[in-house]
């Protein structure tokens, strides 16, 4: 499981710091721009003017983390809903892009199962302070 987490760290750890740097510094040349619902979804994301730009930097920081492996469970909670998202939207908006969602989703999930004992006071039915 050791190698498992270690490989799946650092793909996750760099696919966000790919994507989250190329939004700001524009180095990766994309095809047409996406229309439809999945235009009308990234251009209510990039309209409100601070949410992507917020997330973006999520990822650069989450990618980082998970590269220099600190903080690397906490990262891998913080990453796992934009993995979720990037998924659902490249299988119901963009279903050809399928294979990125679970390019990020997989990964994810195994660094999730790696970590489940840094996760265990997360899954407490009923806190007392």
């Amino acid at each position: 499981m050791k190698t498992t987490v270690l490989i799946c760290r650092i793909l996750l750890g760099f696919l966000y710091l790919v994507f989250g740097l190329d939004y700001f510094l524009h180095f990766i040349p994309y095809q047409p721009l996406h229309t439809g619902k999945a235009g009308a979804f990234i251009a209510g994301l990039k309209g409100t003017g601070y949410f992507y730009p917020m997330q973006k930097v999520i990822q650069i920081a989450g990618g980082i983390s998970l590269l220099i492996n600190r903080y690397a469970p906490f990262s891998a909670v913080v990453l796992f809903p934009i993995s979720l998202n990037v998924l659902l939207f490249h299988t119901i908006l963009v279903p050809s892009g399928w294979l990125m969602g679970l390019t990020l989703m997989v990964p994810n999930l195994l660094l999730g199962w790696g970590y489940k004992k840094y996760y265990e006071g997360l899954f407490v039915l009923k806190a007392v302070v």
